[in-house]
Formats: C-alpha cells, sequence, structure tokens
C-alpha cells in the first residue's frame, strides 16, 4: 500500500480509537463538550513542550496572517463539528449523528473540486456512495427510523460533517507553507486557547488530580489526537483531500471493532456489511492511486 493512504488509514484508525477514552471519561463524570476542551489541551501541551525541544522553529509563523489557516482548522473545524455533533447526538441518536458526520467526504469532495480543481472521477464517486452506505449500515439506521429523524437534529449533523470537512480544506492550504507537525500543533493551540472560558475548573478540576482520568486525558490527547492528526495531515500533503477523506472513513470500522472486542457490544450483519463497504472504498481508492501512479510513469 502506498505509504502516503497508509498513513491517512493509520490516523483514521487511531481516531476511531477516541470511543475508549470517551466512554472512561464520562464514566468520571465529565461531559462530552469537557472531553473535547481536555482532548484539545492535552494535545497542545503534548505538541508545544515536543516542538520546544525537537525544532523551535517550527513553531513560528512565517506571517501572523497564517492565523487564519488555525483559525480555520481549530475553530471552524475542530470545535465548530464537534459542538454540531454533540448538539446532534442530543436531538437525534448516536448512530444518527454518526452517519451524518461522515458526509464529510462528500463535503470534501465537492469543496475540492471547486478550490482545488481536483477531478470527480467515475471511481472517486463510486467510492464515496460506498463510504456514504457504509457509514450508514455501520451505525445502525434502518429505513423505519428514518421517519423518526429531528430535522434541527439532521441540520446540526449535517454541520458536523461539513465542519469535519473544513480540516482537510484548510489543512490543504496550510501545508504549502507548514509542516504537518507545525499544522496540527497549530490547529490545537487554537482550539484549546478559544476553549478556555468553557471549561468549568472550579467543579473538574479536582477530577483532574486522579492518575486515572489525568492519565485517559493524556492519552486522549496522544494517540486518537496528536498521532492521529500528525499521520493524516502528513499524508494529506500527498493524497488529494477529496481521497484522504474517503480514506478517512475506516475509522468507523475501528471504534465498531473497539466496541465488539472491548465493551462486547454485538454486531449485525447489516453492520458487517457497512464495514465491507467502508474497506471496499479504501481498496478502491488505492487501486485508483496505483493506476494514476502508472499512468504518470508512463
Amino acid at each position: 500500500m502506498n505509504r502516503y493512504i497508509l498513513l491517512i488509514v493509520i490516523g483514521a484508525g487511531l481516531w476511531g480509537t477516541i470511543s475508549w477514552y470517551v466512554k472512561h471519561l464520562s464514566e468520571f463524570g465529565f461531559t462530552p463538550m469537557e472531553i473535547v476542551i481536555l482532548r484539545a489541551w492535552s494535545t497542545a501541551i503534548i505538541l508545544v513542550p515536543f516542538l520546544i525541544i525537537t525544532n523551535r522553529n517550527q513553531l513560528k509563523l512565517k506571517a501572523w496572517t497564517d492565523i487564519k489557516y488555525f483559525i480555520g482548522t481549530g475553530i471552524f473545524s475542530i470545535i465548530f463539528f464537534n459542538f454540531c455533533m454533540f448538539t446532534a447526538i442530543e436531538l437525534t441518536t448516536i448512530p444518527v449523528a454518526t452517519s451524518l458526520l461522515y458526509t464529510g467526504p462528500a463535503f470534501v469532495t465537492i469543496l475540492s473540486w471547486m478550490l482545488f480543481k481536483e477531478q470527480l472521477t467515475k471511481i472517486k464517486i463510486i467510492a464515496l456512495f460506498s463510504t456514504l452506505i457504509g457509514t450508514c449500515l455501520v451505525a445502525g439506521i434502518a429505513g423505519s427510523s428514518l421517519q423518526n429523524l429531528h430535522i434541527t437534529g439532521v441540520l446540526f449533523g449535517l454541520g458536523s460533517g461539513f465542519g469535519y470537512a473544513l480540516y482537510s480544506i484548510f489543512s490543504k492550504y496550510a501545508l504549502q507553507k507548514y509542516s504537518s507537525l507545525t499544522v496540527t500543533t497549530f490547529t490545537f493551540i487554537v482550539a484549546a486557547v478559544a476553549l478556555i472560558p468553557f471549561f468549568p475548573y472550579q467543579e473538574k478540576i479536582t477530577l483532574l488530580m486522579n492518575p486515572a482520568p489525568l492519565l485517559l486525558a493524556i492519552g486522549l490527547g496522544f494517540l486518537p489526537t496528536a498521532l492521529a492528526y500528525i499521520f493524516y495531515t502528513y499524508g494529506l500533503q500527498f493524497v488529494e483531500a477529496s481521497k484522504a477523506s474517503i480514506l478517512s472513513t475506516i475509522e468507523p470500522v475501528v471504534a465498531t471493532f473497539i466496541g465488539i472486542m472491548v465493551f462486547t457490544e454485538p454486531l449485525s450483519v447489516v453492520q458487517f456489511a457497512g464495514m465491507l463497504a467502508i474497506i471496499g472504498a479504501v481498496l478502491l481508492m488505492q487501486f485508483s492511486n496505483k493506476q494514476q501512479i502508472k499512468k504518470q510513469e508512463t
């Protein structure tokens, strides 16, 4: 497999492990939005010292106006899509909200066609529909449940997909001037600073004094966030944004496996079919990439 595609798949796979951290942090009394704040702050706290030690130059903006890219990735993407997703969960259900979040690849494909002039190939369109159908099946949406959907919840769900898509778009611009590590670091610095007023310090800071939730918060900032976004963003430098977003739908597959293996959640035939549809789309993107490389070589 092409190493850049592999990095994107690994990054998305690491995103899929977030449910493990979220479930355990929820048991300690943290709300979903508080977990988002912990995620942003723990990631920034991990990445900033790392860059200070290894390469301080990557913590410098080439121009102050470049902060617009990281406002895009940090606020309009990370914070906005999480807010919309959690609101959609409250108004609808977790499966519905999850499937609406993964309308992201459709938004990326359209925006990439408009902004970056990426081609809308037949293979890309087939893979896109395969991931959308697969995600709905993995999320467990049944046809009968569609009649009971909350319209406002659906709009917030679509908003989460749009916000999710914006990370690939803003990152594509930022990567023209900065490394993947710098993009990831500044994304979470901006997100962390913007979220300062929203954390109930007096109520929840004592919880973080305990080793278990503290280690969970650090783990959340490292594996499914810092490392995941570095891998995804680095791969994004060499892969079309639309392809990368389609490849990232491997995340719900990983999340489903974790639910089965760790939390002993049941796996239906429908969910298994959805997983195969998503994996098939990833393999189709890999095949498409190989064909493109061969054409370039000839």
